[in-house]
């Protein structure tokens, strides 16, 4: 009832709520897991970068402005660049797809009627369409994938001798020839950083009040111009 006397609008409340999540979930994203063995301690140990290594790429080549390489777990930092570009990836191809007019069949949120072809295809449209409860399970999932919760005997960055970013498994196809794997992975970082670039972009374009990927359009949201 307090709420009401200070009309304060309840979709602004699940709005702010679910960035609020969204930021605690970012911050645990760069925060290693609470147990960490000796191995983890012993593998924390500085870790060089030359030209040729995966991901030291042209222009920039070695770049680390605020010496971090001699002073943290790399092999840390490298899986959250691996796992944060592979997340980016996938969220532009989402816009894409949604922008396309892509949808599932059926409700999203039976409870609250929400039909997936009644999500809004902007992206903070859609985040302030989905339920708060829908927010919450997906936040709390990727919390317990970042602290490990579903993986067995799960001792932190660097305790296996896994590469950073090889999650797939046994079965997961893998290249011998070690000029086609460094193209390969390289391929994966660039992509990578590209897309979080792209869809950090997209999110600025709409706060900035044009279409996230067709920002030509102007400010006030009307259809690109024609190209052909």
């Amino acid at each position: 009832p307090r709420l009401c006397e200070l009309n304060f609008p309840v979709h602004k409340m699940q709005t702010i709520a679910v960035v609020a999540l969204a930021l605690l979930e970012s911050v645990s994203a760069f925060q290693a897991p609470a147990v960490v063995s000796k191995a983890v301690r012993k593998a924390s140990s500085p870790t060089m970068f030359s030209e040729g290594d995966i991901g030291v790429l042209p222009p920039l080549g070695v770049y680390d402005p605020l010496g971090l390489i001699e002073t943290r777990n790399m092999y840390r930092f490298e899986c959250m660049e691996i796992k944060h570009g592979r997340a980016a990836m996938l969220g532009f191809l989402h816009v894409i797809l949604i922008k396309a007019g892509a949808r599932f069949p059926g409700y999203l949120s039976p409870s609250s009627g929400l039909k997936f072809s009644d999500v809004p295809s902007s992206c903070l449209g859609s985040l302030e369409a989905l339920p708060t409860t829908s927010w919450l399970q997906i936040m709390l999932t990727t919390c317990m994938m970042e602290t490990g919760f579903f993986i067995f005997e799960y001792q932190g960055y660097g305790a296996t001798d896994a590469a950073p970013g090889d999650i797939g498994g046994e079965s997961w196809v893998r290249y011998d020839d070690p000029a086609t794997k460094a193209f390969k992975l390289n391929v994966e970082r660039q992509n990578g950083r590209a897309a979080m670039l792209g869809i950090t972009g997209c999110l600025i374009h709409e706060l900035l009040g044009v279409d996230a990927l067709y920002p030509t359009g102007g400010l006030g949201g009307a259809a690109p111009p024609e190209i052909f």
